[in-house]
């Protein structure tokens, strides 16, 4: 098994704990001061294994859309969670992706001033990146992750044997945010990710080994930047596009594959801008071809992605708060104006390469 990783945070250290028996740890570990979370989908793939406790009367059991992690829905757990008899001193245990990561890290922040709580992420989005970090991000009306807190969980215990029931979209999806942070990171470590592009897919050792890889990339981010002030921005790279794509498409393209596509076409616009080089653009294009290729007859209108790019809340008043690689291949944020050879670039890039 990999090695477990140690995170400091403001709350003091926590850990990522690989294991590859978890469900029997939850099976035969059901213990009274915990009140568990549970992703609605989990709980059919894993009911016999889950069955102590979604029969505890413990368990609050939540379907994973963008509708259930709004704001206006937490009165509701906020209630079912206190007529289960939640006490100030118990630990709230989160199983499944990022969404319930999402829920159970708001509830575990606010309700009662807090909860300590424990994560088991059940995909790979949240294996190889949102279960480190301390974010939760919330739902309100029709914005999208504009209410949040930090609050890192006590532990994460991480099995990749929950990767064996995803859907091959939710993988690749995975994989789209494993090459974000190598391209951040470095050079030669996005090289390295692309040239096991197939081993990650078919090899579970491969696997593990970048998601641990992966972590320990954003680990060093997430210690010297843990409230998101500064360095930790660059985390965004592809983001910035990838939602203004998720919006223009009504979310049917998955946010990993959206944050793949939008990493290529910042790198494209970038070159186009001669912010960068049409080299960084060629050198990464190959991978991160092949790990949206199965997205990209999804039409993607220019006009509605302009305008949900230009509502990021990331931007200032007048500019959008971009991240672009330099010549150097860097990944690195500013500030940009609205300008026409902007949508000119982000237009020529979907006419080559939108089916």
């Amino acid at each position: 098994m990999p090695d477990d990783i140690h995170i400091k945070s403001h709350k003091g250290k926590y850990s990522v704990i690989f294991k590859t028996n978890s469900l029997d740890d939850l099976r035969n570990e059901s213990k009274d001061h915990a009140m568990y979370i549970l992703d609605k989908n989990v709980s059919k793939l894993y009911k016999s294994e889950l069955r102590s406790i979604i029969e505890s009367k413990r368990c609050l059991i939540i379907e994973a859309s963008e509708r259930n992690k709004s704001l206006d829905k937490f009165p509701s757990y906020t209630k079912s969670l206190m007529d289960l008899g939640i006490k100030r001193n118990q630990t709230l245990v989160s199983i499944g992706g990022g969404i319930i990561q999402d829920i159970s890290c708001f509830l575990a922040s606010t309700l009662m001033r807090g909860l300590q709580w424990i994560f088991y992420p059940t995909t790979l989005l949240a294996q190889s990146d949102s279960c480190i970090g301390s974010k939760s991000s919330i739902n309100s009306g029709n914005l999208k992750n504009i209410l949040g807190t930090f609050n890192p969980p006590k532990r994460v215990i991480l099995d990749v044997n929950f990767l064996e029931t995803l859907k091959k979209k939710d993988i690749y999806s995975g994989i789209g945010e494993m090459i974000k942070v190598h391209a951040i990171d470095s050079l030669d470590s996005f090289n390295r990710i692309s040239n096991d592009y197939e081993k990650i897919l078919h090899e579970s050792s491969s696997m593990a080994f970048y998601i641990r890889e992966s972590l320990l990339m954003k680990k060093k981010l997430i210690e010297i930047d843990e409230f998101d002030e500064g360095p930790r921005n660059v985390m965004n790279y592809g983001h910035s596009f990838g939602h203004a794509i998720e919006s223009a498409t009504n979310y049917s393209i998955p946010h990993g594959i959206a944050v793949t596509i939008g990493m290529d076409m910042a790198n494209f616009v970038a070159a186009e801008l001669d912010i960068s080089s049409s080299y960084h653009f060629d050198r990464m294009h190959e991978v991160l071809d092949k790990n949206c290729s199965k997205f990209r007859n999804i039409e993607i209108n220019v006009e509605s992605l302009m305008n949900a790019l230009y509502k990021d809340k990331k931007n200032t008043k007048n500019q959008l708060r971009l991240i672009f690689p330099d010549n150097e291949g860097q990944i690195m944020i500013d500030l940009y104006d609205k300008t026409p050879e902007l949508q000119k670039g982000i237009t020529n890039y979907l006419n080559l390469y939108q089916v």
